[in-house]
């Protein structure tokens, strides 16, 4: 019977096994510190074999670099022993939602989402710190190699200090920022879905920085926008130099090709564009020229009517004589209200595309500002809790562009929980079930703080209560016919590993040490925390239902009906086995000692084969 890893994916070991496929000759056997032996690339032999010509060395080349550049791929690579515990308390609507808020480190939360989540992500929406000398950034350790990295991540921060102020006094204030952003977009490009979408809001400050470094890891080809978001709608006179009005957003695609975005539905101004003066059987119309700015047919025609047109100087005809005939004949053409004007095209609402293309420009008074984004907070009694929140229509605005029902959307560097708030009132408005995953540090409140005076001890669970508030308020409208009103939550968080040291280090054991160490798993977990890591660890989603059954006095957990049946108990015998056996489960997990004796343990696989050949079996 196997044993599941019960880490995040050694991301670094993966990337040789593809160089391996693609270029065997480039991957070679050598020992480590330890003298074990262990795959490695031959890095000359693999830029040997990606040039038409002989490779000297090193060259000049044009790429955005830094100091801790390549320590933040290394531990973007590097595997931790941490898993997500359930926090039935903190959620609402835990058995029936399909929306996870992640409590923790977002590096740790990507890394566990490597094997769940690959692939299926469809939206990224991210507010990360700007970078201005003034805010906070994750203080990543980047000392350590892959098998230091999984040992240290299952021992927790006895700190429990994540962020560190970036003062623009820091002597590598980009770099440490480049470095915080560059590993956590490594992974989240694997986990989006291929025709998935990151939205990323920045200021002036990084943006050209962070701009670069999105090339280098969605690629400058995938990159659909700059988007300049209209933050403010006042003028600050007092500025020194300009009235900062705007924000960027960053969008990428992680395969532009192939992959479209939808379009927007047309506002009340763009649909009075459109009437019907002259009872046309088509429907309403608005006059559209009929010639174009390219082309190569500038001659003149003459309608029915008598009017000859001729198209102005400098462009061409759009249409060529039987298209304006036919339009003709059809009352397609208009000629003003006289019948003597500039003959135009009638364009019919009922012929063009349902919606119009977004533009790269989004103002305030469609997609929302930072004082709208206080007053929504107001609403739910939590004005000024939070600093610089996004208003919800914005994030909105990404959501009808990039999603539709059923798609994940993802924001890691979550805040004040405005990416849920958007969801929910999305979805009631369109009737998708579009499902949300937010990911935030419990980082403390300030002592002195209003957040503090109102009980919230930190980031995370005001961000919660926000989220709460919300979801009952947009439960107060009406909705769409179809909306399935999930405003609920499950709360995972971020916690070591529920295996002990030893499960990770064996090679360090005593045998004075095997004594105490009967049981691999630690004392205080209890078999729903090693439920959840191992859905983690089988990349079994983390929102499917979950139902707890007692069998011959064990308790048994079925995921999603069939999908995977668990018991952690101990004194498992060969009953049980076939009683679940019959099930006919896709995977059954048990404790490696679990079982009443060791002939159970060895029947397990031979009672599956002949009941339920299919099952994959593991155990922990």
């Amino acid at each position: 019977m196997d044993k599941l890893k019960m880490h995040s994916p050694n991301l670094t070991d993966e990337n040789v096994a593809k160089i391996r496929d693609l270029f065997p000759g480039c991957v070679t056997e050598a020992a480590d510190e330890t003298g074990k032996l262990r795959l490695v690339v031959d890095f000359d032999q693999l830029r040997q074999e990606l040039s038409d010509h002989l490779v000297q060395g090193g060259q000049e080349r044009y790429r955005l670099d830094w100091p801790g550049k390549r320590e933040a791929l290394a531990t973007a690579n590097a595997p931790i022993a941490k898993t997500f515990r359930p926090s039935r308390d903190d959620s609402l609507n835990f058995e029936s939602t399909s929306n996870l808020f992640i409590q923790g480190d977002n590096l740790d939360a990507l890394k566990i989402f490597q094997e769940t989540y690959l692939g299926k992500v469809k939206m990224i929406f991210i507010d990360p710190p700007y970078n201005t000398g003034n805010d906070f950034i994750y203080e990543d350790d980047f000392s350590q190699g892959s098998e230091e990295f999984l040992i240290m991540s299952n021992q927790k921060d006895q700190s429990g200090n994540r962020l560190v102020a970036n003062t623009d006094s820091n002597g590598r204030f980009h770099s440490d920022w480049l470095s915080m952003m560059y590993a956590r977009l490594k992974l989240a490009r694997n986990i989006m879905s291929a025709d998935g979408v990151i939205f990323i809001s920045i200021d002036d400050g990084e943006v050209g920085n962070l701009r670069k470094c999105c090339d280098e890891i969605f690629g400058a080809d995938n990159l659909i926008a700059n988007i300049i978001w209209q933050k403010k709608y006042t003028r600050a006179n007092d500025a020194r130099w300009f009235s900062d009005n705007h924000d960027h957003i960053l969008c990428y695609a992680k395969q532009k090709i192939g992959m479209s975005l939808n379009l927007l539905p047309r506002n009340e101004a763009q649909l009075a564009a459109y009437s019907n003066p002259d009872g046309h059987s088509k429907g309403v119309w608005k006059a559209t020229p009929l010639h174009a700015k390219s082309g190569t047919n500038a001659t003149s025609f003459t309608f029915r009517n008598g009017i000859e047109w001729t198209p102005p100087t400098g462009t061409f005809r759009r249409f060529n004589d039987a298209a304006l005939k036919r339009m003709d004949e059809d009352g397609e053409i208009w000629f003003g209200a006289d019948g003597t004007q500039t003959p135009s095209r009638k364009s019919f609402l009922s012929e063009v595309k349902d919606g119009v293309s977004p533009v790269t420009i989004w103002p305030y008074d469609e997609v929302g500002h930072n004082h709208e984004a206080s007053n929504e907070l107001k609403s739910l009694d939590l004005g000024g809790l939070f600093n610089n929140p996004k208003p919800t229509r914005l994030i909105q605005r990404a959501l009808v562009l990039a999603t539709g029902s059923e798609d994940i959307v993802l924001d890691f560097f979550s805040g004040s929980g405005t990416t849920a708030q958007a969801v929910f009132q999305q979805n009631a408005i369109d009737g998708a079930n579009r499902k949300f995953i937010l990911v935030q540090l419990p980082e403390e409140t300030e002592s002195s703080s209003a957040a503090r005076k109102e009980g919230f001890e930190n980031i995370a669970d005001l961000a919660m209560e926000r989220v709460r508030r919300a979801g009952a308020k947009v439960l107060e409208t009406s909705g769409h016919p179809e909306w399935k009103k999930d405003v609920g939550f499950r709360v995972l968080k971020i916690d070591t590993s529920n295996m002990q040291d030893v499960f990770y280090r064996p090679d360090e054991v005593s045998q004075v040490d095997l004594l105490t160490a009967i049981d691999n798993i630690k004392p205080d977990r209890t078999p729903e925390d090693l439920l959840f890591q191992v859905l983690g660890d089988w990349g079994v989603d983390l929102t499917l239902p979950i139902r707890r059954e007692t069998i011959q006095g064990k308790t048994v957990f079925f995921v999603d009906n069939n999908a995977l049946a668990a018991c952690f108990d101990s004194g498992v015998t060969e009953e049980l086995v076939k009683e679940l056996a019959g099930h006919e489960p896709l995977r059954v997990v048990f404790r490696d000692n679990g079982f009443v004796s060791d002939a159970v343990k060895i029947n397990v696989e031979q009672i599956f084969r002949q009941l339920s050949p299919a099952t994959d079996i593991k155990s922990i």
